[in-house]
């Protein structure tokens, strides 16, 4: 039996992550700023980003794509009362996926493994929505 409040966990800490870039993006354009790679009027219309900066800004707009339909999965098995120890392992590895992709697209941006990485995401995704739906079929 898993506790009340396992299937919310990995979406607080997908919430961290966005925070995390949030922090990540910051430093990065500041940086720029002081090192004449950019300047302050640049982040206005942001047609014109450093390249540091770039991934971090790109990556956190990834964080409000694919991972809606992680809080949406997440919270309808809540509701519903189909999350189990299975749902909540998928959970995990889905933020874990994120966590892993957001390194690398924000590090050495290898798209290969970046890609790897997503799809690894969208695996656990499945799995937690193919559960949603036998759940909800059985019931």
């Amino acid at each position: 039996m898993i506790s009340n409040e396992a299937m919310i966990w990995p979406m607080v800490a997908h919430a961290a992550l966005v925070l995390i870039l949030y922090v990540l993006l910051s430093k990065r354009r500041v940086a720029a700023v002081k090192a004449g790679r950019a300047t302050v009027s640049q982040f206005r219309a942001n047609l014109q980003e450093p390249e540091d900066s770039l991934f971090v800004h790109n990556n956190l707009k990834n964080q409000f794509e694919l991972p809606m339909f992680f809080h949406i999965g997440c919270l309808a098995l809540f509701a519903v009362d189909g999350d189990n120890i299975g749902t909540v392992i998928l959970a995990w590895l889905f933020v874990a996926s994120r966590y892993a992709h957001s390194y690398v697209h924000v590090t050495s941006n290898r798209v290969f493994l970046r890609r790897n990485l997503f799809m690894a995401g969208v695996a656990a995704l499945v799995g937690m929505w193919g559960w949603l739906v036998v759940w909800l079929a059985l019931t």
